[in-house]
C-alpha cells in the first residue's frame, strides 16, 4: 500500500477526529440534532451522486430536495409513542415512500442512477435515526454501528500500511489488501464486542462486528466503483484529507442498513 505523506496522515487523523466528534455529540443529543445532522449527511450525499453521476443541476436539486423530503419522514421516529406503536408500519410506509421517490426521480430524469442515488443516500440516513431512537438502548445500538465501521476503517487502513501483501480489489481499489480486511475485522470485531458488552446489548452483537467489517469494506469497495466509473478520484472536495462524504460514509450505508434490518425483525 502506498505510503500517504506524513502531512497528508496528519491531516486526516485531524480531521477525522473532529468528525467523530461532530458525530458524537449529535448522537449523545439524539432526537432533532441527530436527525439534523443524518439529513445534512444524506443531502451532501445526494449531491455528490448526482456530480458522479454527471447529472444537470436542475437534476441535482431535484435529487437533494426528494432527499431532504424523505428524510422529514424520519420524524416520526423521533416520537417515542408512535415509534413504539406503529414500528412496523413506520418502516413500511417509509420504504415505500423512499422507493417510489427513487422510481420518480429515475422516471422524471431519465436517469435510473439518480433513482438508485435516492435509495442509497436517504435510506442509511433513515435507518441511523431509526436505531437512535430505539427506546432504552438507541444511543448505544448508534453508536456500536458507527463504531463498527469506524473500528474497520482505522484497523484496515493501518494494517494494511503495516503488512501490505496480496491485493484485495486491485481492479476497483490498487490500495486495498487482505491484511487491510482482516485487520478491520480484528479490529471491529474487538471495539464492536467492547461497546456492546459496556451497553448491554444482546449477545448477537457480541459476534456481529466481524461480518460486518465485510460488509462495511464492500460497501468501500462499491464507492470505489462508482468512482472509476466516473472518471474521479474523490466524491468530493468536502472533508479534508478524505474527500467527499460519500468517501467518508460509504461503509456506513450497507452497515446502517443491515443493522436497522436486524433491529426491525427482532434479531436486536
Amino acid at each position: 500500500m502506498a505510503q500517504a505523506p506524513a502531512s497528508e496522515l496528519q491531516l486526516r487523523i485531524l480531521s477525522g477526529v473532529a468528525m467523530i466528534a461532530v458525530a458524537l455529540g449529535a448522537l449523545w443529543l439524539g432526537g432533532p440534532a441527530f436527525w439534523a445532522l443524518a439529513s445534512l449527511l444524506a443531502v451532501l450525499m445526494m449531491l455528490e451522486w448526482s456530480a458522479m453521476a454527471k447529472a444537470t443541476r436542475w437534476q441535482a436539486a431535484l435529487g437533494a430536495a426528494i432527499v431532504a423530503a424523505l428524510m422529514v419522514t424520519a420524524l416520526s421516529f423521533i416520537d417515542p409513542a408512535m415509534l413504539a406503536r406503529y414500528s412496523g408500519r413506520l418502516i413500511a410506509q417509509t420504504i415505500d415512500l423512499t422507493g417510489l421517490a427513487a422510481i420518480l426521480l429515475a422516471v422524471i430524469s431519465f436517469r435510473a442512477r439518480l433513482g438508485a442515488g435516492v435509495l442509497y443516500t436517504a435510506l442509511p440516513a433513515i435507518a441511523l435515526v431509526f436505531l437512535r431512537e430505539q427506546a432504552g438502548q438507541g444511543l448505544v445500538l448508534a453508536l456500536w454501528t458507527l463504531v463498527i465501521v469506524w473500528a474497520t476503517d482505522i484497523g484496515a487502513f493501518f494494517a494494511g500500511r503495516a503488512i501490505g501483501g496480496p491485493k484485495l480489489a486491485p481492479a476497483l481499489s490498487p490500495n486495498k489488501t487482505w491484511a487491510g480486511l482482516i485487520g478491520g475485522m480484528i479490529a471491529a470485531a474487538i471495539v464492536g464486542a467492547l461497546v456492546a458488552r459496556a451497553g448491554g446489548l444482546p449477545a448477537f452483537c457480541l459476534f456481529a462486528a466481524a461480518p460486518l467489517a465485510v460488509a462495511a469494506q464492500a460497501g468501500d469497495l462499491f464507492e470505489s466503483w462508482l468512482k472509476r466509473r466516473s472518471g474521479v478520484k474523490d466524491s468530493g472536495k468536502l472533508l479534508p484529507g478524505h474527500g467527499g462524504v460519500l468517501d467518508r460514509l460509504d461503509g456506513v450505508v450497507p452497515v446502517a442498513v443491515l443493522v436497522a434490518a436486524a433491529v426491525a425483525g427482532g434479531w436486536l
